[in-house]
């Protein structure tokens, strides 16, 4: 008798182990959300969240899904197992409104009175920014003393995976999209995987790059969690990066990013871009300003949101024989760029140190970083920190040719115009472009904080013109006294005084 109850306990306690495991798996998250996400927050300064899913069981049909979102293992307010959906046919969608800014938060979704629960965990809720470009964002600083992570900021990495952000960012070899993987012995396009790219990403030595700076910095002064969207790749020209490829989708540049965007919910607070050194030879260098106008245009149409903020570096130094002319004219390109087009902004990187011939170094890099959240932050964040007080930096405005002086006019300073040493990356130029050595000493004017006085040992040629970080490789060192540095422009007329 005794061994027959035993019997019957044991057969009892294997079905009911049986029903814990089916339980354990009744309820499943299929699409929109994966652990480590960043959820854009909308103008109401939250998050939706659109779930699907499916169960299994019998007498599912209709049953309510209930959602739950927890903080340090309490629920927050209005989202404590609430009503968030239905099951259809062993399928279920979701919606959950008004998720707030902040994190990290544990969501779970179950069916009414279930005991299996699905989650997610370490959601954030904030601002996502696209990294694109080439080579200087996708970052080729030396990997030494590199920006650490910070727990609010995440990145959505090549592979389509959420994670916290950490240097490098970008791993081309190992991204999702054929368009960033590299050719093998056939010359076919092939993806890393294995060993071999855990191998690759063990033994990098080069990948810092200032996203994961400029998110840091963002964090800390604003509170708002940060997630990045690397999408950049070395090399590329806007040819390249043209929106007629997105049809392509991965196999394309626009395409990828485009598909990147949608992944991570169709929502994002803006775009960091840099790039332009593949642009400066003489066959692209005229069409830069209209091409890169006409991308951001696209962009902002595919990304449905006319307004999108665009920030952008303009390319800095390169030692290179090469010819500088087109160099220049890329630079100059940009900066007319930001006087064109609204809801955008130019950093200035011509005063940065180099890794190599054309690489920004780690440190500058962080300080690129930087000079971007300080424009983003005067244009996004006014009334953070009195953030609107802060002025974009300077940018050339007249020179005028007076009793053999030119005065250069910048608006946009914040305090005085220094720079460390004697003022160095001006020049004057004759009408058809060639530099006349004329300057034998500058300074900021005593009485205008925003003016430079130039003076010169000889006769200014007719039609002359005014360049600043002219050819590939200027030594220029005036900034403002928040680091802010002068851009690279020119010609600019010099104006006759009357």
């Amino acid at each position: 008798m005794a061994r027959l109850m035993r019997f019957v306990r044991l057969v009892f306690l294997c079905a009911f182990l049986g029903l814990l495991t089916v339980s354990a798996q009744d309820i499943r998250i299929t699409s929109g959300v994966s652990d480590e996400p960043v959820l854009q927050r909308r103008p109401h300064q939250a998050a939706d969240l659109h779930l699907t899913g499916t169960v299994v069981g019998k007498k599912t049909n209709g049953k309510t899904i209930e959602g739950r979102i927890t903080s340090a293992n309490s629920a927050l307010p209005n989202f404590d197992w609430v009503p968030v959906g239905r099951v259809q046919k062993l399928s279920w969608t979701a919606d959950l409104i008004g998720i707030p800014t902040g994190g990290p938060y544990r969501l779970e979704v179950r069916m009414q009175g279930g005991v299996s629960v699905a989650s997610v965990d370490n959601i954030l809720v904030g601002d996502l920014w696209i990294l694109a470009g080439q080579s200087n964002m996708e970052g080729v600083g030396d990997l030494v003393d590199v920006q650490q992570p910070d727990p609010m900021v995440h990145s959505f990495d090549m592979a389509d995976h959420w994670a916290i952000a950490e240097e490098p960012l970008h791993n081309l070899v190992g991204a999702a999209d054929r368009v960033h993987w590299r050719n093998n012995a056939q010359g076919e396009p092939e993806r890393w995987t294995g060993e071999r790219l855990q191998r690759y990403i063990q033994e990098r030595r080069k990948g810092a790059g200032l996203g994961l700076p400029f998110a840091v910095d963002m964090f800390q002064r604003t509170g708002i969690p940060i997630g990045l969207i690397p999408c950049a790749h070395g090399g590329t020209s806007m040819e390249q990066w043209s929106p007629s490829l997105k049809d392509k989708e991965g196999d394309s540049l626009y395409g990828g990013m485009l598909r990147r965007f949608k992944a991570t919910g169709g929502h994002v607070r803006g775009v960091l871009w840099y790039q332009g050194e593949s642009d400066a030879n003489a066959k692209a260098a005229p069409a830069f300003l209209e091409r890169f106008e006409s991308f951001v245009k696209a962009v902002r149409t595919d990304f449905e949101d006319p307004e999108l903020p665009f920030y952008y570096v303009q390319i800095g130094r390169h030692v290179s024989a090469m010819n500088p002319v087109e160099w220049n004219v890329v630079q100059e390109a940009q900066r007319k760029a930001e006087l064109e087009m609204p809801h955008s902004g130019m950093v200035v990187a011509v005063d940065s140190t180099l890794d190599d011939g054309i690489h920004v170094s780690t440190p500058d890099l962080k300080r690129l970083g930087r000079r971007l959240a300080d424009r983003v932050c005067h244009d996004l964040f006014p009334r953070v920190k009195n953030f609107g007080e802060l002025k974009p930096g300077p940018r050339p405005v007249a020179a005028k040719f007076e009793s053999g002086l030119v005065k250069v006019e910048f608006s946009d300073v914040n305090g005085r115009l220094q720079s460390e040493g004697r003022i160095s990356g001006f020049s004057i130029h004759e009408a058809d472009g060639k530099p006349v050595p004329l300057i034998y000493k500058s300074r900021v004017d005593p009485a205008a904080a925003s003016t430079v006085i130039l003076y010169l040992g000889g006769k200014l040629p007719e039609n002359a013109t005014l360049h600043y970080g002219y050819g590939k490789d200027p030594y220029c060192n005036l900034r403002d006294a928040n680091d802010n540095a002068v851009p690279v422009f020119g010609p600019l007329p010099i104006q006759l005084s009357q």
